[in-house]
């Protein structure tokens, strides 16, 4: 299994764990850092893309083995795999601010710590699309980067409003995500990804899952019927082999050429690339949707 699908797939069980243990809003702060803070440390890949987006790049430390985005985070010293954090590490640098997904993520071994030594720790948990320009201007606050912070976030929610005004009365299209292939996982009741799916007019087959990333058998996928396929594909050649796969299955969406790929770190991380994989993910709908017409 690949690297990066272990790691969605174990982010994605924490997220179900959490969100079914609590409401609470989609950001929240266990410190406030006065003044700005200028030695950030980043807990994942997705929060290193946010920090950057807001302007912070250049007060982050540290981050995790699997950052790798924008180009800069390649050289930003590695402090854990954003599963387990090494402690020791991370104290050493001296950080001001700590920022991580959510409480049942690679922080919870590090909360009681940091809060001994007042080192600020916030959650970044985005659950619909706009969370993520929300997150980023409150970044911007706690790092003193506002004025590009607020325009990033402006820049996002227009985009994101404009999605929403184009599709808001798309006729529905079911949507199928290949997540693995060996074993093949799915996305099931993750609220972002159901919440970018639904601004492109489409329905997730699996939401009604349990799991937020079930294991799933081909002959199920078969009995749902999906109109369109969307697999996190790097290039084309992975594409092209799953387009093969279904096809020798005989699935529809296959054999009408309803499957498409998209990059999973932008897909799959919550970050700022996320828009515009829903950009892209709207658009290949919305070409299914003129085909079935």
């Amino acid at each position: 299994m690949p690297a990066f699908l272990i790691r969605l797939l174990t982010a994605l069980w924490m997220l179900a764990s959490w969100t079914s243990a609590s409401t609470a809003a989609t950001t929240t702060t266990e410190a406030v850092t006065t003044p700005p803070a200028n030695r950030v440390v980043a807990l994942t890949p997705h929060i290193t893309e946010l920090v950057y987006a807001a302007g912070g790049g250049d007060k982050l430390i540290a981050t995790v083995s699997s950052s790798d985005y924008p180009p800069a985070a390649k050289k930003l010293p590695r402090i854990g795999d954003g599963l387990s954090v090494n402690a020791e590490s991370l104290l050493a640098l001296q950080p001001d601010l700590v920022i991580a997904w959510h409480e049942k993520s690679a922080a919870q071994a590090l909360a009681p710590t940091l809060q001994k030594l007042s080192i600020p720790l916030h959650y970044i948990e985005p659950r619909r699309l706009v969370d993520i320009p929300l997150a980023i201007s409150q970044l911007g606050v706690l790092m003193g980067t506002q004025t590009v912070a607020k325009a990033k976030a402006l820049a996002l929610n227009n985009e994101l409003t404009q999605l929403e005004q184009r599709y808001a009365k798309a006729t529905p299209v079911s949507v199928f995500i290949e997540v693995g292939t060996a074993p093949l996982y799915t996305i099931g009741n993750d609220p972002l990804l159901n919440d970018t799916l639904r601004i492109c007019g489409g329905i997730n087959v699996y939401q009604d899952s349990m799991l937020a990333a079930p294991l799933i058998s081909t002959e199920d996928v078969l009995a749902r019927q999906p109109d369109v396929v969307i697999v996190g594909s790097r290039n084309q050649a992975q594409l092209a082999t799953r387009q093969h796969a279904w096809k020798q299955l005989t699935l529809k969406a296959a054999t009408t050429d309803h499957i498409y790929g998209l990059d999973p770190d932008a897909l799959f991380r919550p970050g700022p690339r996320m828009l515009e994989a829903a950009k892209t993910l709207c658009t290949y709908l919305d070409s299914a949707r003129l085909s079935m017409q």
